[in-house]
């Protein structure tokens, strides 16, 4: 196997160091490590192929509007606080030519609670068990709430050819298996953190609901 195939394959280790790195002081969450985090998480889907269609295209679409944001305004989008006080104070939550990072970052936030759902319940299956039931759990546990009818069906009906939890960890971390199974309930640990910051910020803010 070739570097260049190796650096390809998803590393969880990658994920918890940035998203630990992510949670900052004042319960807030730095933007920049949370992106780098979902980056990695991004290659997750990659590696599976068209069974996360339903959600990869939609996260990529907003890990770059956001990345924009960052890069050309990295004061105002350092954090979630003061990107939300930034757009509220701005009134750029309703206008109507701009593209709103809180708005967006919450569907990160929503595609987060999926992933961390299914990695937990996949950290529970023997090797020999498929992981499609614990997908579709996950997926109807989390993100169908925010999806229309017709993406949940095509969703749960790819979530069928979905391998067993031996197969599916070869396929996305090729010969990094225990590495990555040995750091994944920190990383749960360290994701739950990211997640409920995020959650109680948009709660404070009342922008949970944004359309």
């Amino acid at each position: 196997m070739s570097k260049n195939q190796e650096i390809e394959y998803f590393d969880l280790h990658t994920v918890h160091s940035n998203f630990d790195r992510s949670l900052v002081e004042e319960d807030d969450v730095d933007i920049k490590a949370y992106l780098d985090a979902y980056h990695e998480l991004f290659k997750f889907f990659q590696l599976m192929g068209s069974v996360f269609s339903f959600v990869s295209s939609d996260l990529k679409q907003k890990i770059d509007v956001l990345q924009e944001l960052l890069d050309n305004d990295q004061n105002n989008y350092q954090t979630i606080k003061t990107m939300i006080e930034h757009e509220k104070g701005n009134n750029l939550l309703e206008k109507k030519d701009f593209v709103s990072g809180a708005r967006t970052f919450l569907r990160l936030h929503r595609g987060l609670d999926f992933i961390s759902e299914f990695l937990k319940q996949m950290g529970e299956l023997s090797d020999s068990e498929k992981t499609s039931t614990c997908c579709q759990n996950a997926y109807n546990k989390t993100l169908a709430k925010h999806h229309p009818w017709v993406i949940k069906k095509a969703a749960v009906v790819a979530m069928y050819t979905m391998p067993t939890r031996e197969n599916l960890f070869k396929k996305v971390c090729g010969e990094h298996v225990e590495k990555n199974i040995e750091v994944l309930p920190k990383t749960l640990e360290v994701t739950s953190l990211v997640f409920s910051r995020t959650h109680r910020l948009y709660e404070m803010h009342e922008l949970h609901t944004l359309p």
